[in-house]
């Protein structure tokens, strides 16, 4: 499939923040293969005008938990801790494939209606999801959050259920639909694990070239219980440190929340490659706390954004979060540069195909062709003096009006092409609602 647009005005998200006007996109096949001023030579299948449309790379959410759309507005007002184990767990007991089918689904509309194009899920059921996002058609990086409450001493990979779930999905899923899936090892956190499973993690993702995700520093609570948990050993480190003890992040790793990171742990990620993945919304609405996220771009380290679960955020759309994003660390810093709309940006796009190890996120010949037109003719977007203002400020969700993943359009004018969302929501209301909330 050919693909041409034209009358593009683009936001390239290239190193100098190019803005392309009155310009032509060539997509063939998965690939973009012409970005340019000029009509490139040949025939195509389709042609795209572009006019009144803002076109800019599909978004990367870097940290979700796609099922748990099911969770929207459940167990409102309660801290991390109590919200989890009051509400999120004694549902997550109820879960069995068929729901997960239907909740992952919902996620996978609301979030390719929105202008996302690849993801990295942490969930149970992997290998279901996996299925939902090949048919949905967007990219997706897959962990299955490994945990182990049991006595270190008795831990085997053999014997525990996580290891050899990663086992399981590795083998089946990574690198699936040519790429379209990877497989990332995973720890859920440092708090429902222990260092047999870390050790057994990175070394498994190192021998199988898997990326990593974890989430890190989440909330006060976390951060301090490690500190003391590891003071006798290893002098009061913090999750970062001490999971960098055993190797976890001696491979492509993202790191989400960050909240109570310190700049010891930042010259960590940074000579590691570690990415932040910024979750504003979440960590504001479970009153966690504030990322310290511009220190941590000064201190070198590559930010990327996630929206989590429907379940602590209410929404998957990544414009709130891109917007928050820059509003909360201007407000905080008194400063309006401490994150600007291209940083802002950039985390929803370039930097987390960088995190997730994607050739996405930009719009140059060779990339992935995952694009968004955005409406410009939209009363919220009109008038337009700066797009990347109008794209970080003013947009939101429901202005996107296409959304192509992989060089297939999947969404066009609210109509999904490869979603069948009546379906969709019946499995949801009929089955999977009475099922989980009984």
């Amino acid at each position: 499939m050919k693909t041409l647009f034209t009358n593009v005005t683009a936001l390239l998200m290239d190193e100098a923040f190019t803005t392309l006007r009155d310009g032509f996109v060539a997509v063939e096949g998965t690939d973009i293969s012409y970005v340019g001023p000029a009509r490139p030579q040949g025939s195509f299948d389709e042609t795209i005008d572009c006019a009144g449309k803002v076109m800019m790379p599909g978004f990367v959410n870097c940290h979700t938990h796609i099922p748990m759309t099911l969770m929207r507005g459940y167990g409102g007002g309660h801290d991390l801790q109590s919200w989890l184990n009051d509400f999120i767990f004694p549902a997550e007991d109820r879960w069995d494939d068929r729901s997960l089918a239907a909740a992952a689904g919902l996620g996978l509309a609301e979030m390719i209606a929105s202008g996302v194009t690849c993801i990295a899920d942490m969930y149970m059921g992997a290998e279901v999801i996996a299925r939902q996002v090949m048919d949905a058609g967007i990219s997706a990086n897959l962990s299955v959050g490994g945990v182990y409450f049991g006595d270190p001493a008795d831990f085997s990979p053999d014997t525990c259920g996580d290891c050899a779930y990663q086992k399981a999905v590795t083998e089946e899923w990574h690198k699936a639909g040519d790429g379209q899936i990877l497989v990332d090892a995973s720890i859920h956190g440092e708090y429902t694990s222990s260092a047999p499973l870390w050790q057994w993690m990175a070394d498994y993702a190192h021998a199988h070239g898997l990326g990593m995700h974890v989430h890190v520093s989440e909330t006060k609570k976390e951060h301090e219980e490690c500190k003391a948990r590891h003071k006798a050993r290893h002098s009061g480190l913090t999750p970062i440190q001490v999971l960098n003890q055993y190797g976890v992040w001696d491979t492509r790793s993202i790191a989400a929340h960050c909240v109570y990171t310190t700049p010891e742990d930042w010259a960590v990620m940074a000579r590691k490659g570690v990415s932040c993945v910024h979750n504003p919304y979440s960590n504001l609405k479970l009153g966690s706390g504030i990322a310290p996220v511009p220190a941590m771009v000064r201190a070198g380290v590559n930010v990327a954004l996630g929206t989590d679960g429907v379940s602590s955020h209410n929404s998957t759309d990544l414009f709130a979060d891109m917007k928050l994003a820059a509003v909360l660390h201007n407000g905080a810093a008194r400063d309006p540069m401490a994150v600007t709309a291209r940083q802002a940006l950039e985390m929803a796009t370039v930097n987390g195909a960088r995190a997730l190890g994607r050739n996405s996120g930009r719009i140059a010949a060779g990339c992935t062709a995952d694009l968004i037109l955005v409406d410009f003719d939209a009363p919220n977007l009109i008038p337009c003096h700066d797009e990347a203002e109008n794209l970080v400020f003013s947009a939101h969700g429901s202005n996107v009006c296409m959304n192509m993943a992989r060089g297939k359009v999947i969404y066009r004018n609210g109509a999904f092409l490869t979603l069948d969302l009546d379906r969709i929501k019946a499995e949801v209301r009929q089955y999977a609602l009475p099922l989980i909330f009984q």
